[in-house]
């Protein structure tokens, strides 16, 4: 069993590396490393903690970020959002970005990948015939590599696919065996997954017209959660969008954003 001492020493690491606040998570902390660290021969949390601290980018570290990190997702989670996109900010980015065509848009916390996948459905959708002459590809990014991995392959069980309309389910995915369906090389093709660090300095080169920061900002304080919507702020077009999850709000007095409607906003 953990001891207070132990557990407030993964806190901080956790902390100071990722932003993720664990200081409630004593029971979840234990859980999800007890096995790991008997499975491995580790006598205890304090020799498994010195090799993580001794090497921030080692597979321990990764190991570590992996197993805390919860990622519970579904495809066409929050629905409005989708709809959303949809009928107000597509038709107005195809006028606005028609000499470009040119779109990027963030999935900052991509998790296995349903997020930026029915993101990516929504946009073929949209833009039919015309897909082939836009840059649409969206960036995927979520700071455990083992939900990447999951996420790039693009397999689910057919209950995951359940929620999509029928005909992105016959057009989108392909039946691999009597459980599984994997995205289409296609669908996949408009997804860029890499791994990233929210706490990390931002390395874009160019600004999005649409980030979605949802469900991951419940893990943060309030000190860090302004520090991070005010770098989003800062790689946002000028109108750009921001959408968070439903149970979550942007302090409108602590940054700029202009409120849209519950849960979207807009620099």
């Amino acid at each position: 069993m953990i001891t207070e001492r132990e557990f407030r020493r993964v806190v901080a690491y956790v902390k100071k590396t990722s932003g993720i606040d664990l200081s409630e998570k004593q029971v979840l902390i234990n859980g999800r490393l007890e096995n790991y660290l008997l499975r491995n021969g580790y006598s205890g949390y304090d020799e498994y903690m010195e090799k993580v601290e001794k090497n921030p980018n080692g597979d321990e570290a990764r190991n570590l970020i992996n197993a805390l990190t919860t990622n519970h997702t579904y495809f066409m989670r929050e629905f409005e959002h989708l709809e959303f996109l949809q009928k107000e900010i597509l038709p107005e980015l195809k006028v606005k970005e028609a000499g470009r065509r040119d779109l990027r848009i963030w999935s900052a916390a991509s998790s296995t990948g349903e997020e930026p996948y029915t993101i990516a459905m929504v946009l073929q959708d949209f833009f039919g015939m015309e897909q082939p002459k836009w840059d649409t590809k969206i960036l995927a990014t979520d700071i455990s590599t083992k939900v990447l991995q999951h996420a790039s392959k693009g397999k689910y069980l057919q209950e995951q696919i359940e929620p999509l309309p029928e005909k992105w389910r016959r057009k989108y995915f392909k039946k691999v065996n009597e459980m599984e369906y994997q995205a289409t090389q296609e669908l996949r093709n408009e997804v860029i997954f890499r791994q990233f660090n929210l706490m990390n300095p931002f390395p874009f080169k160019r600004p999005f017209h649409v980030v979605f920061l949802r469900n991951v900002m419940i893990y943060f304080d309030d000190n860090t959660k302004r520090q991070l919507l005010h770098k989003v702020y800062d790689y946002l077009e000028p109108g750009g969008y921001l959408f968070v999850g439903t149970t979550e709000a942007v302090d409108r007095k602590g940054t700029n954003y202009k409120y849209v409607m519950p849960s979207i906003y807009r620099k």
